[in-house]
């Protein structure tokens, strides 16, 4: 069987980290027939190289710079009808996975990442203008904006938090979207139809950490490239024991959805790794990946799916103690990261916008 497919029926949603009017013209509707696809996922990044390669937007483009429109209101005008499509090609998915599948996932502005209020206007705005209930605002994981997440969740908007890179982002968002869920169900409002995704990003953590591996040199070098999946399997344990603990009794008795980890920077980066390593690793149940073209074509290829992230839980707390013991702090790399990440969306977006101007 396609392991697409075989991932899908293992309680894992593959979605694409890809969004173009290519895409949408023809492939997209294919790789949901063929492939199971359950969701896309988009970034500054991508709007960025999707918009300034792609001939499907020049007559837009042209009609939009003889309006008078800031440049970010020209990026929307051409970023939500293209989410908007996406949605559309997955509704018949939503539909028949009682609102499982099928989503399609916009960011706020990366400039708004240390702005909760700005962050969350720019949800509720984006939210509205999309109108479509499979639809996903992503809302990065910095301090400043985790609470415009939970105010988000209250108000009933699906969110994908960002930019996680640490088991200290993942407790500070799970913390959060339960407080969201728990602002809404005082507030009268029904939790069913409300879902959210963490995305916790993988090979960005390998590529500093086997750096400092190699800084340290002698048997260091030997953990290299295992960090990152170390870091999600103790992530996803922890995750679930909470979720399905006394903690949440009351939201899963009021029908909440579990926020479901997403596993994002899933193509290797170091050519050395197998090219499907954060794929084959970590399939496992009410989790999702979202997988570049190229990933998601090797795993197509000659991926296995097998329920793994159940696997060497105790293996992977040994390989994170190990680390620590040589001196790797992967709560600084978590914070490091995600500044570094934050920066690299910032300049994305100037490029997209100047490119608008």
């Amino acid at each position: 069987m396609n392991p697409l497919l075989q991932a899908k029926r293992l309680g894992q949603r593959l979605w694409l980290d890809n969004l173009s009017r290519e895409l949408l013209a023809g492939p997209l509707q294919t790789l949901i027939a063929e492939d199971g696809l359950a969701g896309v996922t988009s970034n500054p990044a991508i709007f960025q190289k999707s918009i300034s390669a792609g001939a499907g937007y020049a007559d837009d483009l042209a009609a939009l710079k003889a309006q008078p429109l800031s440049t970010e209101q020209r990026f929307e005008a051409l970023a939500v009808p293209d989410v908007q499509a996406a949605c559309d090609l997955f509704a018949a998915s939503y539909q028949a996975s009682e609102g499982l599948d099928g989503y399609v996932s916009l960011e706020v502005s990366p400039f708004l990442a240390r702005d909760g209020a700005g962050t969350l206007a720019a949800a509720q705005r984006l939210w509205a203008a999309i109108d479509r209930p499979n639809a996903m605002i992503k809302i990065p994981a910095t301090p400043e904006s985790l609470p415009a997440f939970s105010a988000a969740i209250a108000a009933g908007i699906n969110v994908n938090v960002t930019l996680m890179f640490g088991q200290r982002d993942c407790d500070a968002v799970f913390d959060a979207y339960l407080a969201g869920l728990r602002q809404r169900l005082a507030a009268g409002g029904d939790l069913r139809h409300v879902r959210s995704v963490a995305s916790l990003f993988l090979s960005r953590v390998d590529t500093l950490v086997d750096a400092r591996l190699e800084a340290i040199g002698a048997d260091a070098v030997l953990l290299k490239g295992s960090a990152a999946l170390a870091m999600a399997k103790l992530a996803y344990a922890r995750w679930t024991a909470r979720w399905n603990g006394d903690e949440c009794a009351d939201l899963r008795a009021a029908g909440a959805n579990v926020q479901r980890l997403l596993w994002a920077s899933t193509g290797t980066k170091n050519p050395a790794y197998p090219d499907t390593l954060y794929v084959d690793n970590l399939i496992g149940p009410d989790t999702v990946n979202t997988l570049p073209d190229a990933t998601l074509a090797a795993f197509r290829d000659h991926g296995t799916a097998s329920l793994a992230l159940l696997e060497g839980v105790d293996a992977a707390e040994t390989t994170l103690k190990r680390l620590a013991e040589i001196g790797i702090d992967l709560d600084a790399a978590a914070v490091q990261l995600q500044v570094d990440g934050l920066k690299l969306f910032d300049e994305a977006f100037e490029k997209l916008l100047a490119s608008l101007a």
